[in-house]
């Protein structure tokens, strides 16, 4: 629990909460230190990525139906994804509209953009669902409008939120791993001899 939750949360949100907070407590420790090149870094040929369209909008790669295998992403088109899946089951949820179409999500041009973008959506989510009920856990009221073709009820939903985020928030991790440690960064000299050790000596 944090400071905002209080004795009178239903216990299953108590418990929602908590659970989507360590998720984003991992997802705040992997940001440190993204900036816009690291976002973009495309860890393999065929990457998938966001790219600035002819306005000026940046605009993610996609394809229907997705490719089998499916092709390795950036850190960008990652957190592009959780504003476009978040911000989809925010608005039919708790916003009473409609899913919003995918190609009006755009990311917004820099990595310290997209995470101010990340944490107001986390913000939002997180105080709208402390303020759910039992009945507003078991119900599927408020899912009825999300595009996928199974039945959730709002529990289902926050439970589901989670668990993705946690899948996204341990890509962007491996992501930030393999960059920091990509082979152009691991190339350093030779170590120098000791400076102690005289002409002629011979190592033990």
């Amino acid at each position: 629990m944090t400071e905002t939750d209080t004795i009178d949360t239903e216990p299953r949100v108590a418990l929602l909460l908590g659970q989507l907070d360590t998720a984003w407590a991992l997802f705040e420790h992997h940001l440190e230190g993204i900036d816009d090149r690291a976002a973009l870094w495309e860890p393999a040929p065929g990457a998938w990525s966001v790219r600035p369209g002819p306005g000026g909008a940046w605009t993610p790669d996609w394809q229907v139906a997705e490719p089998d295998p499916a092709p390795p992403v950036t850190i960008a088109w990652t957190m592009w994804h959780i504003s476009y899946w978040w911000s989809t089951v925010h608005e039919v949820c708790f916003g009473g509209g409609e899913a919003p179409e995918r190609t009006s999500i755009a990311w917004p041009g820099s990595a310290e953009a997209a995470a101010g973008e990340l944490r107001g959506l986390h913000a939002a989510w997180r105080t709208a669902l402390e303020g759910a009920t039992a009945a507003d856990l078991d119900s599927a009221d408020r899912t009825a409008a999300l595009p996928w073709p199974v039945t959730m009820t709002l529990g289902d939903a926050a439970g589901w939120v989670t668990v993705e985020l946690t899948k996204n928030v341990a890509e962007i991790g491996l992501l930030r791993h393999l960059y920091l440690n990509r082979p152009e960064r691991s190339q350093r000299p030779e170590p120098r001899p000791e400076a102690s050790q005289g002409a002629g000596e011979e190592r033990p």
